[in-house]
């Protein structure tokens, strides 16, 4: 029996062309491999693989927060300025608040590669006890956004956006998510802080 909290984590990577198997999605198995390697808790997933179409995507995420009782949901794809981008407009459908800051870090971080970062459209937000993240739609940059990016020696150059995700689920009431240091260094205030535990 694990040391750690179980949580339940929905992965959902919203493309019509992936969706109709033109072509192999990426975006899961991206979601999945990260996850795996940067949290020490027993995860379970929820995967979809959706079209471009609001409604659906509106339902995914809904069924994944309120019928599957996700802590966590991160979707991949659909966050451009393209007409049939709309992921964003359907997570805030659905959405309780917003979290403006981890849409202004997520292209602080992919502006660091392309210019074109800026009409990403990336949000996330609340609802109940779940947090959903929208996420740029290549696994490189899945993995850039979620851990940040390092130096040569391993430091911290610009912080991704998953440190400050275990502690924003701390409180809206979710599990108590526990990171590999070696892939991201989740930041809590003592008060919030457990002491270590062994596995």
């Amino acid at each position: 029996m694990s040391a750690y909290d179980p949580v339940t984590i929905g992965i959902v990577s919203i493309s019509d062309r992936a969706s109709r198997g033109v072509y192999e999605d990426q975006g899961l198995p991206a979601l999945r491999a990260w996850l795996t390697r940067a949290l020490r808790n027993p995860i379970t997933f929820v995967e979809r693989l959706i079209p471009d179409e609001r409604a659906t995507i509106e339902a995914t995420l809904i069924e994944l927060a309120d019928q599957h009782g996700c802590s966590l949901v991160l979707t991949t794809g659909g966050t451009g300025p393209a007409p049939r981008d709309v992921t964003p407009e359907a997570t805030l459908a659905v959405a309780e608040r917003e979290l403006p800051g981890f849409g202004e870090q997520m292209r602080q971080i992919g502006l660091r590669f392309v210019p074109t970062a800026i009409l990403s459209r990336q949000v996330a937000v609340t609802r109940g006890r779940s947090l959903i993240i929208n996420l740029p739609g290549q696994p490189k940059s899945i993995a850039e956004t979620l851990e940040g990016l390092k130096d040569a020696e391993g430091r911290p150059v610009v912080h991704g956006i998953f440190a400050a995700v275990p502690y924003c689920i701390d409180l809206i009431g979710g599990p108590y998510l526990e990171t590999d240091p070696q892939v991201c260094m989740a930041f809590r205030p003592k008060s919030a802080q457990r002491p270590p535990r062994a596995s």
